[in-house]
């Protein structure tokens, strides 16, 4: 037996994704152990590790590599001793303890075990594992997988640190919890790495005028610690998995949710974005109503919006208004095309048609029933959305945001806004306040904002949301001197300037309301370039000067762009009305590999804009632009956490251990 890392090189053959290689990785290194002789096996995982896997792979695919049943290391479970287990767990105390107790004593649950951690091992439970000598006689396999993040979509993860934002920004008596979330979600972010074989330039925004005299928050060191963090775990990669590169091969950006304060509640109009804006869901999955079997009764069914479907990965980062149009067409297209819907149209009464009728719609009806199960599901979104967008009268809000975000509107004509428009929700008018605050903040100090907030009959949970945001951006020491109440925000970046935003040169909005574009685009691009400023964002390993150069593929040239329908977004229909490729693919899958990686990760959580940018991006620049966070927020989710969070005291930074 040896405990040795088990990695997955991307490089060489065919391009993976960095979602396929997560999936192969589950599928092939973990599920087949090569000392297994056991046709089924048993699956025993933690609450993260099952989440992990779900996210990447379908309870199908672990049935056709031999797993029987998924069970959870916490619950108690019935001896199977004819049959052996793997392990995918995280290796905490806790789960060691289970998996020995598991397997020890005169009856053992199961007849052998393989375990596969999801992260590096501490010496005191190897050691742990290694004295249980009843134990080591069952172990199959001891090996770190370094696989412990949940995949979003192709091009985005999480780290399932869902209270990260309350723990680095909430926490007024000490940052022992601050740190133990930026350690953990370090650890995580380095096992993205290590699964794919990459080992980046490590850059990170940096604090403002960072040296050992200067008084700072502990919030403006977040993306300087959690990079510090990450470049420790890589250096020990470096030492301990076989094949890691020893050269740097991909770019990696640390960021904090205060690069962008205003991604998290503007009015997103593309489809993704407002369905996680509008609709009630859990994660990506919604809750709709069908027609029963019988016809007589409404039935609520669940679906999964992910990249099974190929009609979300097509309009997932279109203009909603696009959007409809494209369902429009697609029906219309579908029924003219397709023999079961044309006959099911062409005849109300099935007693009308000719035998050979009948043989052709019984032929085409199982494609029909499926393609237009899919086709409803998103007609019904779209209408559900569109509803709402009249009711709440969300049109004429989302352009004064834009107009606020891009220096055409101020204070006159978000008042003449709020006095005229009863009909916006109070959501809508909290992140209306928001919005204002950030861009104006000297407009919005002490009486004048107190009475903007009046006017907009914010509540008291609502007041201390807007307050909140001060402690999203760099605080500065001669703030606190200001009166009590007072809402003195220090953007430097806004500051001397009206405008969030300022519109981007080359591109053309074919739909209203897409103006907006989150910071993270801009940063990448320049990144990609090698124009980020070092001052603001330094690097933990500077690259040669020849690097940006290299980066990229030599046939790069500038893509035109276009907010309608983007090539990389266009599915072609086939006959029957529905894709040319029927597989219900990824929109990433023909990427080929062009240029060298970049990863972005945000700490305290990213926006369906900011996966957006990234999907555009990597289409853009012929590189695949992978984000990463500690949660996705949406804006009822960011508001709440912006509800519950306190300011914390300035503490001194000389003891940061780089």
């Amino acid at each position: 037996m040896s405990f040795s890392d088990s990695g997955s090189s991307s490089s060489g053959g065919d391009y993976k994704t960095f979602r396929q290689i997560t999936r192969e990785r589950l599928l092939y290194e973990m599920l087949r152990p090569e000392s297994s002789k056991s046709t089924w096996k048993v699956l025993v995982v933690d609450k993260l590790t099952v989440k992990i896997l779900s996210s990447a792979c379908k309870m199908s695919e672990f049935t056709q590599q031999g797993i029987s049943l998924v069970e959870i290391i916490t619950k108690q479970r019935q001896p199977m001793t004819s049959m052996e287990a793997i392990y995918f767990i995280q290796p905490t105390e806790a789960n060691v303890n289970a998996f020995l107790s598991d397997m020890t004593g005169q009856s053992p649950l199961y007849k052998k075990a393989f375990v596969f951690f999801s992260s590096p091992v501490s010496r005191s439970l190897v050691t742990l594992v290694r004295k249980d000598t009843r134990a080591m006689k069952r172990i199959g396999a001891l090996k770190e997988m370094n696989l412990e993040y949940i995949s979003m979509d192709s091009m985005g993860f999480i780290t399932n640190n869902e209270n990260a934002l309350e723990d680095l920004y909430n926490d007024e008596e000490n940052h022992r919890r601050a740190d133990v979330c930026l350690n953990e979600v370090a650890k995580r972010i380095a096992t993205v790495l290590a699964s794919l074989k990459e080992y980046p330039f490590v850059r990170y925004r940096g604090a403002k005028g960072l040296d050992a005299t200067t008084m700072t928050t502990y919030r403006e060191l977040i993306p300087t610690k959690l990079a510090a963090s990450v470049w420790n775990c890589l250096t020990k990669y470096k030492q301990t998995i076989e094949d890691f590169p020893q050269t740097e091969t991909c770019e990696l950006l640390i960021l904090d949710r205060s690069i962008d304060q205003i991604a998290p509640i503007i009015h997103e109009w593309t489809y993704d974005a407002m369905c996680h804006d509008l609709l009630k869901m859990e994660g990506n999955k919604y809750t709709h109503e069908v027609p029963s079997k019988t016809g007589d009764n409404i039935e609520k069914k669940e679906v999964l919006l992910d990249e099974e479907d190929p009609i979300w990965v097509e309009l997932r980062d279109v203009h909603i208004a696009d959007a409809s149009e494209r369902l429009h067409e697609k029906m219309t297209n579908f029924v003219s095309k397709n023999k079961a819907a044309q006959l099911k149209q062409s005849s109300k009464d099935f007693g009308d048609l000719s035998s050979k009728d009948l043989q052709k719609m019984v032929h085409a009806l199982p494609q029909y029933s499926e393609q237009i199960d899919k086709l409803s599901l998103h007609v019904d979104i779209a209408r559900t959305i569109n509803r709402t967008i009249m009711e709440q009268g969300l049109r004429e809000l989302g352009q004064l945001e834009q107009d606020l975000v891009f220096g055409d509107a101020g204070r006159k004509d978000v008042i003449k806004f709020l006095s005229t428009n009863d009909d916006i929700n109070q959501e809508s008018k909290l992140r209306l306040m928001m919005i204002f605050a950030e861009i104006y903040p000297k407009k919005f100090a002490g009486e004048k904002g107190r009475k903007m907030m009046e006017l907009a009959e914010l509540t008291g949970d609502d007041v201390v949301a807007v307050n909140n945001l001060r402690l999203l951006g760099p605080v500065h020491t001669e703030c606190k001197s200001s009166t009590t109440g007072s809402f003195p925000l220090k953007f430097d970046v806004l500051k001397t300037k009206r405008a969030a935003r300022r519109d981007r040169v080359g591109e053309t909005q074919t739909w209203m309301l897409s103006r907006f574009y989150p910071i993270v685009e801009e940063l990448v691009e320049k990144l990609n370039k090698g124009h980020l400023p070092k001052q603001d964002y330094p690097c933990m390993n500077e690259p040669r000067p020849t690097f940006y150069s290299s980066s990229q593929s030599p046939s790069a040239s500038p893509v035109p762009h276009s907010r309608r329908t983007p090539s990389w977004a266009r599915r072609h229909l086939s006959d029957d009305g529905y894709f040319s490729d029927s597989v219900l693919g990824r929109a990433s899958s023909c990427i080929k590999k062009k240029g060298q990686r970049i990863f972005v990760f945000i700490v305290g959580g990213a926006t369906r804009s900011e996966l957006r940018a990234c999907h555009k991006l990597t289409e853009k620049l012929d590189r695949e632009i992978i984000l990463g966070s500690s949660s996705f927020l949406d804006p009822h989710t960011f508001l709440t956490k912006m509800k519950q969070m306190n300011e914390e005291e300035e503490i001194s930074l000389d003891d940061i251990d780089i």
